[in-house]
């Protein structure tokens, strides 16, 4: 046997391998100047926000200081008693220039709430500030066709609101430092809520904005910036110091030859002798090596091969398809779901991830005692597909979707069992901002059956971080109560329990607890506020302290119930009409989206307050998808989902939707029950159930919608059978969360109620006889 060259074996193999290195040193050498100059610009952006925000800040602040000067003086009293409009005029005006408009304006607002759409939403709504602070107020407006800078104050004669002012400003009165500040290759934006008043730089940018953002007090305005970041998210000092270890082995890899040249052409002192160690070129020429090798052969072929046995396959769990449902994963713990199905659904979960091009992922569990089982395996099924995941711990399911947005990762998922019984658990999925359901869940077991599975290099990496002072702390920043309102928080020993006293809290109301110590074993009721019989603790409780009003929340906080002093179960649909009056008075014509089971006095409230009603399927996940579809500014479900996309983040949040809820009842005069009894209100049934087989309920539903006839009514199939009548209406429709078919009635007296229900026990008896109905 001949060997090669060994001088020439370390340099033919050594060569390629340092010039790649030193690519790759090139590479984190240029990733480096990147990171550098992206570091430099974030801090110039931070700096840009923050100079913006400051003449932001003074400029609204003159504005407000001049109208607040100028509505003491005793001599605008004195001529607005005179009906002097021209001298009460100068006194406000006299030096002020940039003013488009002065108007004076009664303090009832007659006039205003006589046609608030022609009026104007946006400047009734700055003069209902000052006038309830009596204090200037500005906000951002759209008036005389366009954006403008309205302020607004109530003139006071001996303590009596004597008018109030209104005066307009161009907008470039706070867009003028944003013009002027330079962003090149940054966005800077100022932001009123949702909508952006004014952006300049790279709109590219703007999701990206929201972190540090700089709120200009006394408004609702925010100054907002965000720089490029470089993709790996690395910083300058990492990538250089890669750069120079790339280039070290370089240079090691070609140094190595000579070396080892030299090792070779050096024989130890007494080799000439015939004395020490033969070199291995000795060796080479005397055919020792040869005799060797063939010896060494020979004795492998009369000795038995041992084979190194391939890697096992992977423990497969049992799938079962029936917990893949219509918008999300959910099943029974160690019947249809366990540990390595949640690592299977994770590593699915990541596959797609991976096809997306999506890479971190927050993960959050619920207090059921298998969440965290479930969320652990769930983990490591992502780490696997190398997805990096960001593990917030025990969290309300607002709160994980509340992550992705502020941790900019994009995805998530909240292993939770939301409402159901303790031995239930599943999975609630965004992957790049989209909610699964549907197909998309159906592919994520197609993935594991067909073992379709992406498996990554090497394992993505997980963090551990705790935003939930952060979840506060946003919504806090937005929402504080106009007089404090003293509430019952029954959490019903789920995760909610955590966050939803201290939220509350935050935004100025006065918290009662009831049951928000986190057991998964949930030993005083269901979690499940949707059913009456759940919240007779509460509503005993609410009674007792003499609160105003009792909230309760589900499992996993998702969804919201409210109960009154009086007892009454205020059902989630008649909230959305409070919900969808407040949203429209600031976005008039905006789509409001309801599911089939809520009221048929709500589309006619929708409208009535100038909004654009749109009925649509149940579920979480198809309702998220319907209003990214139609820009919905609101949507609601009757199992108690409230999804508002102004001032929030679209998803279905039931502790957002409390604290929306006591904004709105403590800027009004009346009790919380007056205010409810002020909304439109039939005789309706809650919820009520049918329990079937698993799966049976689909099965029943097919047949139901091919036989079933109702004369004189309208009938919708959008989502199981809806008949319309003028009267009233019905449904029953198939849960896609348990096996039960769920039926729902109302009509505006009880006469017509119970000729519904009658209508359909005949439909339902003549589908199926025998059917064990509630009604």
């Amino acid at each position: 046997m001949k060997l090669p060259d060994l001088k020439s074996l370390p340099k033919a193999g050594a060569l390629p391998l340092a010039a790649g290195l030193l690519l790759v040193a090139g590479w984190f050498g240029w990733q480096g100047w990147q990171a550098s100059s992206a570091e430099s610009k974030t801090l110039e952006m931070d700096q840009v926000r923050a100079t913006s925000a400051t003449q932001v800040r003074g400029a609204i602040a003159a504005a407000l200081e001049r109208l607040e000067g100028s509505r003491s003086r005793i001599a605008l009293v004195t001529a607005l008693k005179r009906n002097e409009d021209q001298a009460a005029r100068d006194v406000i005006l006299d030096g002020w220039s940039g003013v488009e408009a002065l108007e004076w304006h009664a303090p009832g607002l007659d006039a205003a709430y006589a046609d608030p759409k022609a009026f104007g939403f946006g400047k009734l709504g700055v003069l209902e500030e000052a006038l309830q602070d009596n204090a200037a107020r500005a906000a951002i407006i759209k008036d005389a066709g366009g954006p403008r800078l309205a302020l607004a104050a109530p003139v006071l004669d001996e303590g009596r609101v004597l008018t109030l002012a209104y005066v307009r400003l161009p907008l470039d009165v706070v867009t003028a430092p944003l013009s002027a500040a330079g962003v090149d290759g940054g966005y800077l934006a100022i932001r009123q809520g949702r909508h952006t008043v004014f952006e300049t730089g790279d709109v590219a940018l703007a999701g990206a904005a929201e972190v540090g953002a700089i709120r200009i007090e006394g408004t609702a305005l925010r100054v907002v910036a965000a720089a490029p970041v470089v993709e790996l998210g690395l910083g300058a000092f990492a990538y250089y110091l890669l750069a120079l270890l790339s280039a070290l082995v370089a240079v090691a890899l070609l140094l190595m030859p000579r070396l080892k040249g030299l090792r070779l052409e050096r024989k130890p002192e007494g080799a000439a002798a015939g004395t020490g160690t033969p070199t291995l070129a000795e060796l080479q020429q005397s055919g020792q090596l040869d005799a060797e090798a063939e010896a060494a052969r020979a004795a492998a072929a009369k000795s038995p091969q041992v084979a190194k046995p391939p890697p096992p396959p992977a423990p497969r769990a049992a799938l079962d398809r029936s917990i893949f449902r219509a918008y999300d994963i959910r099943g029974v713990v160690g019947k249809t779901l366990d540990a390595e199905t949640a690592r299977l659904i994770g590593q699915a979960i990541g596959t797609e991830m991976h096809r997306q091009d999506a890479r971190t992922v927050v993960v959050g569990r619920d207090g059921r005692l298998s969440s965290p089982e479930m969320a652990n395996a769930l983990i490591d099924g992502l780490r696997l597909a190398g997805r990096e995941v960001i593990d917030i711990g025990d969290a309300p399911t607002p709160l994980v979707y509340f992550g992705a947005y502020h941790l900019r990762a994009g995805s998530c998922v909240s292993v939770t069992g939301s409402h159901n019984p303790p031995d239930y658990n599943g999975f609630k999925i965004v992957i790049d901002g989209e909610t699964l359901a549907g197909d998309a869940i159906q592919k994520l077991y197609e993935r594991i059956a067909e073992n379709n599975l992406h498996v990554a290099d090497s394992q993505g990496l997980v963090s551990r971080r705790d935003i939930t002072q952060d979840y506060i702390d946003r919504i806090a920043g937005d929402i504080q109560i106009e007089r404090k309102l003293r509430v019952v928080v029954d959490c019903g020993s789920g995760i909610a329990g955590l966050v939803a006293p201290r939220l509350l809290e935050a935004i100025g109301a006065d918290v009662e607890p009831l049951y928000c110590e986190v057991d998964g074993t949930f030993p005083h009721h269901h979690p499940d506020p949707s059913d009456p019989a759940n919240l007779q603790d509460l509503v005993r409780v609410v009674q007792r302290v003499g609160a105003d009003l009792g909230l309760a929340f589900d499992g996993d906080g998702d969804r919201l119930g409210v109960v009154t002093r009086s007892g009454e179960m205020i059902y989630p649909d008649r909230l959305l009409m409070l919900f969808a009056a407040d949203v429209l008075e600031r976005n008039p014509g905006a789509c409001i989206i309801y599911d089939v089971k809520c009221t048929g006095h709500l589309p006619m409230h929708i409208l009535r307050h100038g909004g654009s009603p749109l009925m649509w399927k149940t579920g979480h996940s198809l309702i998220k998808a319907k209003m990214r579809e139609t820009e919905a500014e609101l949507a609601g479900e009757m199992s108690g989902h409230f999804f508002f996309r102004e001032r929030w983040y679209g998803f279905d949040d039931g502790l957002y939707a409390a604290a929306r809820l006591l904004e709105i009842l403590s800027t009004r005069g009346e009790t919380p029950q007056e205010v409810f009894d002020t909304l439109p209100k039939g005789v309706s049934t809650p919820e009520l159930k049918i329990h079937v087989e698993e799966g049976e309920q689909y099965v029943f539903i097919e047949k139901f919608v091919a036989a079933a006839k109702f004369e004189g009514a309208r009938i919708a199939t959008i989502d199981g059978v809806r008949a319309d009548w003028p009267d009233g209406w019905g449904l029953v429709r198939a849960s896609n969360t348990t096996p039960v078919l769920v039926l729902r009635f109302d009509a505006k007296d009880t006469e017509s109620l119970e000729r519904i229900k009658r209508v359909f026990r005949e439909q339902l008896l003549a589908v199926q006889p025998g059917l064990d109905l509630p009604f």
